[in-house]
């Protein structure tokens, strides 16, 4: 069997990695566009600021070991132009390789607007390892004036890495707050530890555009509110599918470009799947398919569809919504709806917030931790939840996250068997003592 994957990252190693194990007389041949497989992108935020010390630390397996370990045809510099699904050969400009099946990997790039003058020299995006090299060399050993176009999860992480060493650094966001996927009474806690640090926040902000000076160098940026300073610019303001190469292959795309699959990662062309950044994800909550380009669902619909690709049926059972980042001191987690996304679907539902120690009150360690849970006003099925603080955020997150995939309500809560010892926790859980708190 010819199995033929369009991308080296999280999906498309995972899935070769399930070839390797479950099919002897696999042929597999990865085509990467890039130079490097497996990364850790969502490490690079962490290289820039000096907590990891070399880009070897950040790769899981590096090309040639792909070939000479596990016998995968595994190419760089090999981007894909074209695919004919009925002569099932894959092109690119110098070379064409036939498939038997094809896994569609190929992931999601940095998404600028169409704003007056991209292209000055100063103005970059985050999301490979050359990406993270070069805003390096333009930082290192000098201060810059660094201004970070969106306040998402990646923008406050950029944000915090390039605070260090002295440079001077602003977030411009569109919106009327940081990280939208946040309620208001939350984000107010991010605004605080911003200013706090430094970090100039400019809310409210349209970006029109970029000014340089004679020699093509980005010096301002012209927004509907005022003309920003800056030497430096990095835009954080989310990516788009790498799928334009499937034009014309009668494939079915969701609204953003994204590749429509199914439960077992299959497209609607026989052969042919598609998994990670490039392809949808089926979100529990919603109960439909949605767009979460995570590392976490990459990994997992790479593992599954490799093992369809293998004859081995299993389904991706879905999403809930958890996504976890630190900014400074603060961890910010989310699982679940928002208000304003149980707003959108019409849902009765009801909010109760608390700030509570995160372990028992009387020990020496106890940080303050703000829980906020969404539930529906008539069933009392828990919607959501978001968690900011300095300690216990993860654990309260992830219990939450696993409730939600089971579709627990508020009062099941209360029934969970936690752990308790005074350094690790109270006798009921902040989760549970929140709960509690209910109308």
């Amino acid at each position: 069997m010819r199995y033929v994957i369009i991308g080296g990252d999280a999906a498309g190693m995972s899935a070769a990695m399930q070839l390797v194990r479950k099919d002897n007389q696999a042929d597999i041949t990865v085509l990467e566009k890039g130079e490097h497989y497996s990364y850790a992108q969502c490490g690079l935020p962490y290289w820039i600021g000096g907590e990891i010390d070399s880009e070897e630390k950040l790769v899981a397996r590096t090309a040639d070991t792909y070939r000479t370990k596990y016998g995968i045809d595994a190419r760089t510099n090999h981007e894909v132009t074209s695919v004919d699904v009925s002569k099932k050969i894959v092109y690119g400009d110098q070379f064409e390789v036939p498939y038997d099946k094809l896994l569609v990997a190929s992931g999601a790039r940095p998404f600028i607007p169409d704003w007056k003058n991209p292209d000055l020299k100063g103005i970059y995006t985050l999301k490979t390892i050359p990406d993270a090299k070069r805003i390096l060399s333009e930082i290192t050993g000098q201060k810059r004036n660094i201004t970070i176009i969106g306040g998402g999860s990646i923008g406050l992480e950029i944000a915090e890495n390039v605070c260090k060493d002295g440079h001077q650094v602003r977030i411009l966001e569109r919106s009327a707050r940081l990280a939208m996927n946040f309620d208001k009474e939350m984000t107010d806690h991010i605004h605080e530890k911003a200013i706090e640090k430094g970090v100039q926040l400019d809310l409210n902000h349209d970006i029109i555009g970029f000014n340089g000076d004679d020699n093509g160098n980005v010096t301002s940026i012209e927004t509907n509110l005022s003309v920003c300073e800056t030497d430096l610019v990095i835009v954080a303001v989310g990516v788009r599918p790498n799928t334009q190469f499937l034009e014309g292959t009668g494939i079915h795309f969701d609204q953003n470009g994204a590749v429509r699959v199914n439960r077992y990662m299959e497209t609607n062309i026989d052969c042919i799947y598609a998994a990670g950044d490039c392809a949808t994800q089926y979100n529990r909550m919603i109960q439909k398919d949605t767009y979460a380009p995570l590392g976490t669902h990459a990994n997992k619909q790479g593992r599954i569809a490799g093992l369809n690709m293998s004859g081995n049926p299993r389904a991706f059972k879905g999403i809930v919504g958890t996504q976890i980042y630190k900014f400074f001191e603060l961890t910010l987690a989310r699982t679940g709806l928002s208000s304003r996304e149980i707003e959108e679907m019409g849902f009765p539902y009801k909010c109760v917030q608390a700030k509570l120690p995160h372990v028992a009150a009387y020990y020496p360690t106890h940080e303050p931790l703000v829980i906020r849970l969404q539930y529906h006003a008539e069933s009392g099925a828990v919607l959501g939840g978001q968690f900011i603080g300095t300690k216990g955020v993860d654990k309260r997150c992830d219990v939450l996250a696993t409730a939600l995939y089971h579709g627990m309500t508020m009062l099941e809560l209360e029934d969970l068997d936690l752990g308790y010892s005074p350094p690790f926790n109270s006798v009921w859980d902040p989760l549970q003592q929140t709960a509690r708190r209910r109308s």
